[in-house]
């Protein structure tokens, strides 16, 4: 096991930027360079972080055991092509590609090198997840909105690709199930992409997603709502707030938390009981670069590999697709 992984982040413009910084916070890793095609930006977060600014993608990759991949996503796949043929470990911020044709050609590239590919979708690192591992999560039922105020940066994709992406990878990693059917509506306000997108995905087992996504709201919602039986949770990722509704057996419930008067369910006495898990604090992005380069020391495995970004790449094009026959 290496105990120091060289790393090199390609673009650091906004994202790419907060990347070179973890790094050199991560006790098992080195940030050996940066490279991005902006040479001014280059050399002020090489300076900034005490690194290399590389002069070409060549040099970078002559001195590194992976990259972080910072970039508009048209470059994703030339990029990563690129870095995975020399067998570099690649970490793609989402999407993982333009195309479901090139994310399949990237995890075979990687599996071919025998590297890891990792996916950036930072919200599975969210804190406010953390307590559902102490539950039995099999949602029948998923409400989700992600609403974001007008911003310029991002507006030259769809915001189904932009934002709902999240939270279709969230939902596809709730619900192991393939997809049977999608419904999806749309509106172009601000720009001439969609804006605001509605998306339903009904799955094979019978569950149901419900997602919208707008960045022409006045005010940032991230929240998600998971109903089954006995069981409901509602998280605000923003906030870090994690909330439990569960149906106990009367004669078993011991905690203080009962928010309801005895149900009388098959000559059962039921009550529900509500709880607020303890949330522990942590950045996301710096989890899933440890993550990261765990998973190329070969303690860990990528939380989301090339195969989940390349799911939730297909079924964000699949409802992007929907929503342009509608318009049409």
């Amino acid at each position: 096991m290496k105990n120091n992984i060289r790393i090199g982040v390609i673009g650091v413009g906004h994202l790419g930027q907060h990347h070179a910084k973890h790094y050199t916070k991560i006790a098992s890793a080195e940030l050996v360079g940066v490279y991005d095609t902006d040479s001014k930006q280059c050399d002020k977060i090489a300076k900034k972080q005490n690194t290399k600014a590389c002069k070409s993608l060549d040099e970078m990759l002559r001195s590194v055991d992976g990259v972080s991949i910072v970039t508009p996503t048209k470059d994703h796949a030339k990029i990563a092509e690129t870095c995975l043929k020399q067998g570099k470990h690649v970490f793609i911020e989402k999407p993982i590609s333009k195309t479901v044709e090139e994310a399949e050609r990237l995890i075979v590239l990687a599996k071919e090198k025998n590297v890891t590919l990792q996916v950036g979708h930072i919200e599975r690192f969210n804190p406010a997840l953390g307590p559902l591992k102490d539950y039995r999560v099999k949602p029948k039922y998923i409400e989700v909105q992600r609403l974001a105020p007008y911003m310029i940066r991002g507006t030259d994709i769809p915001v189904v690709l932009d934002l709902m992406i999240h939270d279709i990878d969230l939902v596809l990693s709730f619900i192991d199930s393939p997809v049977k059917k999608i419904e999806a509506s749309g509106v172009s306000i601000m720009t001439s992409s969609v804006d605001i997108a509605n998306a339903r995905i009904h799955f094979e087992n019978g569950s149901v997603a419900n997602i919208t996504s707008s960045r022409v709201a006045k005010d940032k919602v991230r929240k998600i709502k998971l109903f089954q039986q006995n069981l409901y949770i509602t998280i605000d990722f923003l906030i870090g707030l994690t909330e439990v509704y569960r149906v106990v057996d009367s004669e078993k419930q011991e905690s203080p938390d009962i928010i309801s008067a005895p149900i009388d369910l098959g000559g059962t006495q039921k009550h529900i009981v509500y709880e607020k898990p303890n949330i522990i604090k942590n950045d996301a992005l710096q989890m899933e670069l440890i993550n990261f380069v765990e998973s190329i020391q070969g303690a860990a495995t990528p939380i989301v590999g090339g195969l989940a970004g390349k799911e939730a790449l297909k079924v964000a094009l699949q409802i992007q697709n929907k929503i342009l026959e509608g318009l049409k």
